[in-house]
């Protein structure tokens, strides 16, 4: 870390919020955070929040260039909808400036994007800067690219553009059976041991193998645990390696032989993803969420 903020990247999603001071040389100045994500807020409470994170951080006028969950209609200020073929080179003419920042502050909030297409309706905030990033961190990219999370996202991109995408409930899913559902009774204990490895290769050949099946297969997490005396770690790793390898068998006809697809976020998701998408033969390269966010919003500034 080192220089003076010339700039503020921010990133606000629904649970958290994170800011990244830029230097005039490209540099990371400081990194704040915070877990007053949008979800927690009123409208009013946006500036207040911003400058609690960055306000003692930057010195004089600074520009703020925000993507995520603020441009939500729940949100500070909402930043309509791109709709696809989406250009990402072009994601900061969507924009919007909302009102009540700190003096010092001039803060501009990026759009998401929507696919409109009957029966394939979908939304995305905050990814399509991270997809952004990743044309700046890969230029010439051209594919398929795996966005793991709560709500996973699939997106194809051709020629800079987001062309379709998919959100899958992954990561929400795995919440709430592990604690609001019958299943919730096979979890009681440590999720993390030596059965844990062997539930997730499990769960990810099931998965893989018949994705149709994901809601039998499922409970199979609770008949496993009261009749083949399964623990809590082998359950844990069965079903989240059965929804994942769920959401890569449903979406199969996304994947090229040959082409290695980026997994967009945590080091931990990124070796599931690409632990399933080895057995079925695809290549896959990991890419940092926050890697990724932060070269997206300096793309969509210099737009």
């Amino acid at each position: 870390m080192a220089g003076v903020a010339e700039w503020v990247a921010v990133d606000w999603g629904t649970s958290n919020v994170r800011a990244w001071g830029i230097a005039a040389d490209g540099s990371q100045s400081f990194a704040a955070d915070s877990d007053k994500g949008m979800g927690k807020l009123a409208r009013a409470d946006f500036p207040g929040v911003l400058n609690e994170l960055i306000g003692a951080r930057v010195e004089g006028a600074v520009e703020i260039v925000i993507c995520g969950m603020a441009g939500a209609r729940q949100g500070w200020l909402e930043a309509p909808y791109l709709d696809t073929p989406a250009n990402l080179n072009e994601l900061s003419r969507g924009a919007v400036r909302p009102e009540g920042a700190d003096a010092r502050f001039a803060p501009r909030i990026l759009p998401g994007v929507c696919q409109r297409q009957a029966g394939h309706e979908d939304v995305m905030r905050g990814e399509e800067t991270q997809l952004l990033g990743l044309l700046h961190l890969k230029p010439g990219f051209s594919g398929t690219a795996i966005l793991p999370g709560t709500h996973s996202k699939w997106a194809e991109i051709q020629d800079g553009k987001l062309v379709r995408f998919s959100s899958a409930m992954t990561g929400e899913f795995y919440e709430v059976l592990s604690q609001h559902s019958v299943l919730r009774h096979s979890f009681a204990g440590e999720p993390n041991g030596p059965a844990t490895e062997e539930g997730i290769a499990e769960g990810l050949a099931a998965g893989l193998a018949h994705p149709e099946l994901l809601s039998a297969l499922a409970f199979r997490t609770r008949a496993a645990a009261l009749l083949a005396g399964k623990g809590p770690d082998w359950c844990s790793g069965y079903l989240s390696g059965l929804l994942v390898g769920t959401e890569i068998g449903s979406h199969r006809d996304w994947l090229a032989a040959g082409q290695a697809v980026p997994l967009i976020g945590s080091a931990r998701f990124a070796r599931l993803y690409g632990a399933a998408l080895k057995q079925i033969g695809i290549d896959s390269f990991a890419l940092d969420a926050a890697e990724a966010t932060i070269a997206g919003l300096k793309e969509a500034r210099a737009q």
